[in-house]
């Protein structure tokens, strides 16, 4: 008898439950929705269909000569992927360069931002010079990070020289991806200082008194009371950056273009190679979108973290 009750019950609920949803659905769009839809179609529009195109591409080998042509190649161009050593070795570079860059420009951002927080006279002068660099076009500091290195003119070149660098700098790997790691560095840095002093000002005055009373010393503060207040907010520059890193190509474009040797070979260059000098295009679509899963499942590990640590809410 109790377990017909049971069941009796739960058809009821299962029921209301039903009709709440029917409900839902035959509910006109609120009049935000109806505002929103023109938007949210040219949206749809001008991001689903590319995305789609790409995803047909990538099994398709792309004829340009005599008219745009998509022939079928089922998964030729995904098979050539995972066979392909030149894409793995520009993975690895890409790697390497994303860790390098993220490690030099959060460690560079949080420095300067501790700073620049301590500064109380002039401190707005200061903070625009270091702010300067990223308002310049990614081109322009290319242009201008390939004249200072240059072997024969450029002003670092010739102070490595004094140093007793005698080699070009952009014509050895190391070298090579060390400069186009500082010019990221240099440029995109004010970005994390910007961000980090945004937090450094939310944190509350009485969390900075507490620990002055408390006896505890300037590290002592920062770990135990900067720190754990402003870790969303360097979580939050680190994705920024990372998903900027990602699809760098400026910079290395003017200076090196991904050379000597590969060395600086990142995986958006290998793309553009792919797609515009080889004209493989259907290949160049598969990278593509190789990295945009890549770029999907870092944004994922981020958000994932922020999540863990309450900061997403």
């Amino acid at each position: 008898m109790a377990s017909d009750l049971k069941v009796v019950g739960t058809t009821a609920r299962q029921g209301v439950r039903d009709r709440s949803r029917s409900r839902t659905l035959l509910r006109p769009p609120s009049f935000e929705m109806r505002m929103m839809a023109p938007a949210l179609l040219v949206l749809a529009a001008l991001s689903l269909l590319p995305f789609l195109t790409l995803i047909y591409m990538s099994f398709s080998e792309v004829k340009l000569l005599g008219g745009l042509r998509f022939e079928p190649v089922g998964l030729e161009n995904w098979q050539r992927l995972f066979t392909d050593p030149d894409v793995r070795a520009s993975w690895v570079v890409s790697l390497i360069y994303l860790a390098l860059t993220l490690g030099l420009e959060m460690l560079g951002g949080v420095l300067v931002a501790l700073v620049l927080y301590r500064i109380t006279r002039g401190r707005g002068l200061v903070f625009a010079l270091v702010l300067l660099p990223m308002f310049l076009a990614p081109i322009i500091v290319g242009l201008l990070g390939r004249f200072m290195t240059d072997y024969t003119i450029g002003l670092y070149a010739w102070v490595l020289r004094g140093l007793g660098f005698e080699s070009d700098v952009l014509g050895e790997g190391t070298t090579a991806m060390i400069a186009v790691v500082a010019m990221d560095a240099w440029q995109w840095t004010p970005l994390v200082v910007l961000i980090t002093l945004a937090g450094l000002t939310a944190v509350p005055p009485p969390l900075f008194e507490a620990a002055a009373v408390d006896g505890a010393g300037y590290w002592q503060t920062l770990r135990s009371v900067v720190f754990p207040t402003i870790k969303g907010v360097l979580l939050v520059a680190l994705l920024v950056r990372a998903m900027d890193a990602v699809r760098f190509f400026d910079i290395i474009t003017i200076t090196t273009n991904g050379g000597p040797a590969d060395a600086t070979k990142i995986i958006p260059i290998r793309l553009y190679e792919t797609a515009f000098r080889f004209r493989e295009i259907g290949y160049a679509s598969v990278i593509g979108l190789v990295m945009l899963l890549f770029s999907i499942i870092l944004a994922n590990v981020f958000v994932g973290v922020l999540g863990r640590k309450g900061l997403t809410k």
